[in-house]
């Protein structure tokens, strides 16, 4: 919902058990569905696109095609078995049995790790099955990693890494596409912040070969002489590091702001 309204769509939810509504500044119509139902519905027609997890595409088998990757809902599948257990590496869970929600998605991530294991499908509470002697370990999403802790199980490592994805039928119309752009605006932006700074003329190269980016910052003249103003898109995460950088190398007056949609 909060994409949505980031990316100026509006959605005009009348109550909080409504399950479908148009948005208020789009031609856009919205269904609040289970996740692991909307690459059906997408498959099938039903919807022109959907929001789900890749781990759900993968599992459903879904003829979908992903079309952007949004940036929330991260989890991995991972492998674990109990803290007891003599297993150390992915490898050693050849020939045991592992408990899962997901067997498709176990099956072909275990496939290509080159480990046979017999899969027990179970449809929920997957980590007491090793204590119950379901299984000797377990395959299942993990967020933070608590979970396991609270049962007593430990990662022998990740299969796969998962996050909610907007997918659209294959062979569809313009219109999914057309979305996939509006809401890449906003992923990317999230991902972004706006830098201003002034500097001194002679620390100009040093400041613009430490501002990261695929592109040259803008450079404007102030009516300072000797000074100019530099502009440029940073990605958020280095903003840490780049700070006490541009400020070593002469930079003043640095301000940082958020980026509402960026178009590369």
């Amino acid at each position: 919902m909060e994409l949505l309204e980031h990316a100026g769509l509006g959605p005009e939810r009348p109550g909080d058990r409504a399950l479908a509504f148009p948005c208020r500044d789009a031609p856009v119509d919205v269904l609040l569905v289970r996740a692991a139902d909307v690459p059906e519905y997408v498959q099938d027609g039903v919807v022109d696109c959907g929001i789900t997890g890749a781990d759900l595409v993968r599992e459903r088998d879904a003829d979908v095609e992903e079309l952007l990757a949004l940036g929330f809902g991260t989890c991995t599948l991972e492998a674990a078995v109990p803290e007891e257990s003599s297993a150390a590496t992915l490898a050693d869970l050849d020939g045991l049995r592992a408990a899962t929600v997901y067997p498709r998605l176990a099956r072909e991530t275990l496939d290509e790790h080159g480990v046979s294991v017999e899969l027990v499908e179970v449809t929920g509470s997957v980590e007491v099955a090793p204590r119950l002697g379901l299984a000797d370990a377990i395959v299942d999403l993990v967020s933070s990693g608590n979970t396991l802790k609270t049962n007593g199980l430990r990662s022998l490592g990740v299969l796969f890494r998962s996050e909610a994805v907007l997918v659209a039928r294959r062979g569809g119309d313009g219109r999914a596409p057309e979305l996939a752009a509006i809401l890449r605006s906003v992923v990317d932006a999230r991902g972004a912040r706006y830098l201003m700074l002034n500097a001194p003329q002679g620390a100009l190269d040093t400041i613009v070969g430490l501002v990261p980016g695929s592109r040259s910052p803008s450079v404007l003249p102030l009516a300072e002489p000797g000074m100019v103003a530099v502009h440029a898109v940073v990605p958020a995460s280095q903003v840490w590091r780049l700070l006490p950088q541009l400020e070593a190398a002469g930079a003043s007056s640095i301000l940082l702001m958020p980026v509402e949609r960026m178009l590369a």
